[in-house]
């Protein structure tokens, strides 16, 4: 079987919540968001698993992250770094802030050499999710790819979200349009754009798959931004807007991979009982077990 490796992207979450609180145990043993992911990862096939994290938060994610997948999986580490800019250009005096999904990415550049999953880190997919994109990998396949959620297994049900609704043709992913807002109702489902939606659309929710090439289009795109937007304070280069470059310029194909699992993840506090809730129920109906590591 080919080699897969799995990409997750970690390196915001001490930024965001001053330390890693939001690794918060969900499962029945103290598992994680993460703790799920790499398991279905292993069960799918994946051979290597690549963290993109902060330096300063090396000792304590091994600690409570990934120490225990000793002997299940290879686990190597990315670090994303707001000066790892292309020679040409340095950082701005008093940026905090990272400079987004794409450059995230790019961070892991020396350490990949075939096929990968890039995903979030606190985001729950589902065992189908790893195993689509496995799949389609392990058959030889060599272009980019995209997991595809139905929009209705996406929503919250404390208050509108964001999410990537994607228009495909013939299993190519034509555009990704950000739409907010995004509701259930009595007729459907509601968001900021005047469209009719039933929760049968497809979204992405950052499961993208790619060979090694991508390296190559990130720094030549990096560099390209970090000419318009390298000054900036907040500016991000994110991987939804580079991979719609790729496909408007006909570079590139991302063939739409389908998953039926529920998407789970924490945008509300009162998220949190709810997923709670539904891992419990997993592993009662016996799809994970009650300690996975």
């Amino acid at each position: 079987m080919n080699n897969i490796t799995l990409l997750i992207m970690a390196a915001g979450m001490g930024s965001r919540y001053g330390g890693l609180k939001q690794l918060d145990a969900i499962g029945p043993s103290g598992e994680t968001i993460i703790d799920y992911s790499v398991y279905d990862a292993i069960k799918a096939g994946f051979t290597k698993v690549v963290f993109i994290i902060r330096k300063d938060f090396e000792q304590e994610f091994k600690s409570k992250i990934t120490d225990k997948y000793e002997g299940q999986i290879q686990v190597e580490f990315a670090f994303q770094d707001l000066n790892d800019l292309p020679d040409e250009f340095t950082c701005p005096e008093g940026r905090e802030k990272p400079w987004g999904t794409g450059h995230a990415i790019f961070s892991a550049r020396n350490i990949i050499n075939e096929p990968f999953v890039a995903i979030n880190g606190d985001d729950f997919y589902g065992r189908e999710s790893f195993k689509v994109v496995a799949d389609y990998y392990r058959k030889g396949a060599n272009s980019f790819s995209m997991v595809a959620f139905k929009l209705d297994k996406t929503l919250s049900s404390f208050g509108g979200v964001t999410r990537g609704l994607c228009t495909v043709n013939d299993e190519k992913l034509n555009t990704v349009i950000e739409t907010a807002d995004l509701e259930k109702t009595d007729y459907g489902v509601s968001s900021n754009r005047d469209i009719e939606l039933d929760g049968t659309e497809p979204v992405s929710m950052n499961v993208w798959g790619f060979t090694p090439i991508l390296f190559k289009y990130l720094e030549e795109k990096f560099v390209e931004f970090l000419s318009e937007n390298g000054t900036e304070m907040k500016s991000e280069y994110l991987i939804p807007s580079v991979v719609n470059e790729l496909i408007q310029s006909g570079q590139e194909n991302v063939h739409v991979l389908r998953s039926g699992a529920t998407w789970f993840g924490v945008t509300y506090k009162e998220d949190k009982p709810y997923v709670e809730g539904e891992i419990e129920k997993l592993v009662n109906k016996g799809e994970y077990p009650g300690k996975l590591f």
